[in-house]
């Protein structure tokens, strides 16, 4: 090698910006409220912005309420809104404290 060359140093990896990561899926994932005297309910949560009227639930035929929600990989709070008052899902993965101290619903997405 003469002295005006500059040597060429491979990695012993290469790094690939589209590798598969679970925090950029997105997975659908269906929501239940029991609830079948309400005249309406609503999912709010962090995926949502904590909106009322960004996820109303649709009543099933069953009287219970359905919505599905397109959510990203870890943790995500949200309570159900029956007729204005928020209730925890009794099928969530636990329960947890919000910014402002209530109690809120977890699920977990993998």
């Amino acid at each position: 090698m003469s002295k005006l060359e500059t040597p060429t140093y491979e990695l012993p990896f290469v790094i690939r910006p589209n590798r598969y990561s679970a925090k950029h899926n997105i997975k659908p994932v269906n929501f239940y409220c029991i609830a079948p005297q309400a005249a309406w309910v609503a999912l709010i949560g962090d995926f949502n912005g904590w909106q009322l009227w960004e996820t109303p639930m649709q009543r099933q035929p069953d009287g219970s309420w359905l919505a599905q929600v397109q959510l990203h990989h870890g943790y995500h709070q949200y309570v159900f809104l029956v007729d204005g008052v928020p209730m925890l899902d009794p099928n969530a993965d636990g329960t947890a404290r919000n910014e402002k101290g209530e109690p809120v619903s977890l699920i977990a997405v993998s």
